[in-house]
């Protein structure tokens, strides 16, 4: 089992009243999955994919991700572990505008050990898997939405993660961007076995999933 969530608890505290978000979650992940995460706004399913990230904590509960406890690890360990671990695909792209395709693909792999070749070969391959090897010297406003997310695809690729995270990646695209885009995570799921886990209130997106999850007030209830 790739993921392993077990009571899995988050709460907020807003000035002294605690905000519970998630209540309990357990969930399996086989490896190789495609899941979508479906649910109305402020279900918790952000707040999920943070905690898969590493990006946030659990209040309680625990976390296990390719063998490894996640759950109360330091700032220092989590961003080590996720740099190897971790592909995030958000929403708005995130690009850096004054650097070209290329140079925002490879900058996770500045934080590696791979020589200057071996970078440029790396991103060059996630390039041409998401169709933009022609594209790599333009700057994000020369590029469409789609190729911007494209881009941000590749970025997440680079470091070849154990688990591909995408944060409704088809939100802010037009319907035919849109389904290309899940198209690529389709073929980055069955052709390179990424496990993909994807937060979407697209019933069309999620029918591109493997297996569907519905999150209703922090807890999963049946579709």
């Amino acid at each position: 089992m790739l993921i392993e969530l077990r009571d899995v608890t988050k709460t907020y505290k807003r000035d002294t009243i605690e905000v519970p978000v998630l209540d309990g979650v357990t969930m399996m992940v086989e490896e190789g999955q495609f899941l979508a995460l479906m649910g109305p706004s402020g279900s918790g399913k952000s707040t999920l994919l943070n905690l898969l990230a590493g990006i946030d904590q659990p209040t309680r509960g625990s976390i296990k991700i390719a063998g490894s406890e996640i759950a109360g690890l330091s700032e220092r360990q989590l961003a080590g572990w996720r740099a190897r671990n971790v592909g995030f695909i958000f929403q708005l792209y995130n690009l850096i505008p004054v650097l070209t395709a290329f140079e925002n693909v490879e900058l996770p792999l500045l934080l590696t050990d791979l020589t200057k070749k071996q970078r440029r070969e790396h991103v060059m391959t996630a390039l041409e898997i998401v169709g933009l090897t022609d594209r790599s010297g333009h700057y994000p406003r020369q590029l469409s939405g789609g190729q911007e997310q494209r881009v941000a695809i590749a970025r997440a690729i680079v470091t070849d993660p154990t688990l591909l995270l995408a944060d409704e990646p088809t939100g802010d695209l037009d319907a035919k961007s849109g389904q290309d885009i899940l198209t690529l995570l389709q073929r980055l799921n069955a052709e390179f076995k990424k496990t993909i886990i994807m937060v979407t209130h697209d019933p069309h997106a999620a029918e591109r999933a493997t297996r569907v999850l519905h999150l209703e007030k922090g807890t999963f209830v049946a579709a």
